[in-house]
């Protein structure tokens, strides 16, 4: 069975989206997507300076788009990952009654990087720290499936 894994920011055209790009390269076999918890980029490509940062490395991010987080999430994903913790509250504000999926901050796949969220580098500018962690991150993801 296909382990699918949902990574969320707040406008899904930096974090989120470079999580899924990086994700999909190490874990081919693994169901992915990305969303915002925002509405504010929906149907956009993910930020340029991004994109470059991570085409550098080796992850092609061209083909994703932005989207919002739906309630409908909870039960197409086993697994919801959020960028930092106001991120993972806006996603707990819309669980449906009853549902358990999982949703964690992709922090706690790096604890060695010591840090409690994903610096949004669409504020930070710091596109290579974003992808440094992300990759981390990633790497812990994949070992704990």
């Amino acid at each position: 069975m296909t382990t699918r894994i949902l990574f969320v920011c707040l406008g899904n055209i930096c974090r989120s989206p470079t999580a899924e790009g990086v994700f999909r390269t190490l874990a081919p076999d693994t169901e992915t997507d990305s969303c915002g918890t925002s509405d504010w980029h929906v149907g956009e490509p993910p930020y340029a300076e991004m994109q470059r940062a991570a085409l550098a490395r080796g992850y092609d991010l061209s083909d994703l788009r932005a989207r919002q987080f739906t309630p409908h999430d909870f039960t197409r994903f086993d697994l919801i990952v959020a960028m930092d913790a106001s991120n993972l509250d806006a996603i707990e504000a819309r669980r449906p009654t009853g549902n358990a999926t999982p949703v964690r901050l992709f922090t706690d796949y790096a604890p060695e990087a010591g840090m409690d969220h994903v610096p949004d580098p669409y504020y930070t500018r710091d596109f290579d720290g974003t992808l440094d962690l992300i990759e981390k991150a990633a790497r812990g993801l994949k070992s704990s499936l």
